[in-house]
């Protein structure tokens, strides 16, 4: 099942309007604020949910007067965002792919958090990506592969997290490693391209972040 959680961060409309109708998906949720995307675009998701202390009155009398729209209302004293309960939510009813888009934006202490949510895809088994105007961003261990026709933008970057990453190989990329060392405050990974019909990004021990960017 692939599910689509729209966060209450930044979001380009046209960009996320054209990648909504190219892609397809079972479950489109928003998650609290997100629902203003939707109602600017008329856009109706399957799920509302949150505390809905940020979402316009206009989207949510909108959305939570559909007899087909599921509301899932949210105390506002939790322990944890809007968002990651949505993402649990998401895996609790079978998601085997997720896509946040309105994750990123000028709170960096949310886009953080973010970021660091898609660990849970690590935990669940679940593909659980980050997509704007500008990134992709994954985060992966063991190895990943990216088609050079297929990839987001012109630069990848890698960046470890959890600690130090070890045994890092970069194949068919401009800036090559094998079998090296990246420290957790060092920006080595940033920054590379894509030479060859593919890369591959493999590392033997710790958590790498993937961020395909374009400027």
């Amino acid at each position: 099942m692939k599910y689509v959680i729209i966060s209450g961060g930044h979001i380009d409309d046209a960009f996320a309007v054209e990648w909504l109708k190219k892609n397809k998906y079972d479950k489109l949720i928003a998650a609290d604020s997100g629902m203003n995307f939707l109602y600017r675009n008329r856009i109706v998701p399957d799920i509302i949910a949150g505390d809905f202390d940020s979402v316009d009155d206009d989207s949510l009398d909108e959305f939570s007067g559909m007899p087909d729209v599921e509301m899932l209302r949210l105390n506002p004293i939790k322990d944890d965002t809007d968002t990651e309960f949505v993402i649990r939510e998401a895996i609790r009813r079978g998601a085997t792919t997720i896509t946040l888009l309105g994750a990123t934006g000028t709170r960096l202490d949310h886009v953080l958090a973010n970021v660091y949510l898609l660990g849970i895809g690590l935990e669940e088994n679940v593909q659980i990506q980050i997509v704007d105007a500008h990134n992709r961003i994954r985060m992966i261990e063991y190895v990943c592969e990216i088609n050079k026709k297929e990839q987001f933008g012109e630069f990848v970057s890698i960046i470890p997290v959890r600690g130090d990453a070890k045994g890092v190989t970069l194949q068919g990329m401009k800036y090559p490693l094998k079998d090296a060392a990246i420290t957790c405050f060092s920006s080595l990974g940033v920054s590379n391209e894509i030479v060859d019909d593919a890369a591959r990004i493999s590392v033997k021990e710790g958590t790498l972040l993937v961020i395909e960017s374009r400027d």
